[in-house]
């Protein structure tokens, strides 16, 4: 596979970025429309709003606030200005998290995830993604059909009448997790059936380790990866130069460090921010809690969108300490209180029957007297009592890890 989806895949990095950050004042202004945007970027001129460093400016809105958002001000929390009867459906996710969906085709982003996955314009795609109430199934469903592929709408589970669907329509690609399409591959061996028809597959929603990707491809199906979500749909996706995720068209990505709206040094690992240019639905620097890294330079597969290494873990670490929470955002703020500091890393462990907290500063000028002001910091951002070990920079593993609960 050497094309692409569409010539936007391949344009200038920069030309992107004037393209992006030229529509974001409008989508602002849209989002603005809206009560709870317009309270949390009160006396922002979207004009003013026209690149990073601008946007790094504005606060984040972490999906972990959304489920009591919701509530509070049903059904989208005050996000979206239009009435829910514009859009085409509404489903709702665990929390709950109620969803929309657009009316413009390809609501979901999708389109080109597949295409880079290999599939093609009349392919039959049997989607396993659930369609009850939940958006999932909807996501691989419209965005196939963006594409020009027919789709059997088959759901999770029920595998002797998904054989019997398989082997009348001999469908070519498959869309759902993989733990589900290893299912299917060992039920029809163990019962004789025919799936040979499915050659290639894009798979979400589970981990997908190299030893279930080895199995997968040892049975003959080429699977790629993609990363979304049941808010902005498809986010960032493998290609055939399987060397990370590129992420998706219309979407701006930040990686800022766990806690904060800051965005993180090139290459280092930290939070999944994005911001999404659809004025009927905006999100306007929604933190995802997911965890990723960016990979330097364009893609070898032609796309020369940002890369990241895909989903790398959960940034929201919050642990309870001594019966006290303790927050990311808590850890960054002694480190803007230093600005001697480095990574940090508060390590938590039990010392005889008692809860104990460790917290790991780099730092290029370790004396006694930096670690007691970062002990005194430590106390009174925390609430808390704990030890201060200060090391050398480029110490502490580069993984986004600012709690480590080791209890």
């Amino acid at each position: 596979m050497t094309a692409h989806y569409d010539a936007r895949e391949t344009r200038e990095p920069a030309a992107r970025e004037v393209d992006l950050f030229s529509r974001l004042p409008e989508v602002l202004r849209a989002a603005m429309a809206a009560p709870a945007y317009a309270e949390r970027l009160k006396g922002l001129d979207p004009a003013a709003v026209t690149s990073r460093a601008a946007l790094a400016g504005l606060p984040v809105l972490r999906k972990s606030e959304l489920p009591s958002l919701h509530k509070a001000s049903a059904p989208f929390g005050g996000f979206v200005a239009d009435a829910p009867g514009s859009f085409a459906r509404l489903f709702t996710s665990p929390g709950p998290i109620f969803e929309p969906e657009g009316r413009q085709a390809d609501p979901w982003r999708g389109a080109r995830a597949l295409f880079a996955a290999g599939f093609r314009p009349d392919d039959i795609v049997l989607n396993t993604f659930s369609y009850h109430l939940t958006p999932g199934g909807f996501i691989f469903d419209a965005s196939a059909r963006a594409l020009g592929c027919a789709v059997i709408p088959a759901g999770p589970g029920n595998t002797e009448q998904q054989f019997e669907l398989i082997e009348a329509y001999r469908p070519a690609g498959y869309s759902g997790t993989p733990d589900f399409l290893k299912i299917l591959l060992d039920a029809a061996a163990s019962s004789g059936r025919d799936i040979s028809s499915i050659k290639r597959a894009l798979v979400s929603g589970a981990a997908f380790p190299p030893s279930l990707q080895a199995e997968i491809k040892a049975r003959g199906i080429d699977a790629y990866q993609a990363f979304g979500t049941a808010d902005l749909g498809l986010i960032a996706f493998e290609t055939e130069a399987r060397e990370g995720m590129v992420v998706n068209e219309d979407l701006i990505l930040e990686i800022v460090k766990p806690g904060t709206g800051d965005p993180v040094a090139p290459g280092d690992v930290g939070e999944i921010v994005v911001t999404s240019l659809d004025p009927h639905h905006p999100w306007i620097r929604l933190a995802l809690g997911d965890l990723t890294a960016a990979l330097p330079g364009t893609s070898p597969c032609g796309r020369t969108n940002m890369r990241i290494k895909g989903w790398m873990g959960r940034a929201d670490q919050t642990t309870k300490v001594k019966g006290m929470f303790v927050r990311p955002e808590q850890i960054a703020e002694i480190g803007k209180r230093h600005s001697a500091l480095g990574r940090l890393r508060l390590v938590v462990t039990r010392q005889g029957e008692a809860d104990a907290m460790t917290l790991r500063a780099e730092t290029a000028a370790a004396n006694e007297a930096l670690r007691e002001e970062i002990a005194a910091s430590l106390r009174a951002v925390t609430k808390l009592g704990g030890s201060v070990e200060l090391v050398g920079p480029g110490t502490l593993p580069n993984d986004g890890k600012v709690i480590a609960d080791e209890r």
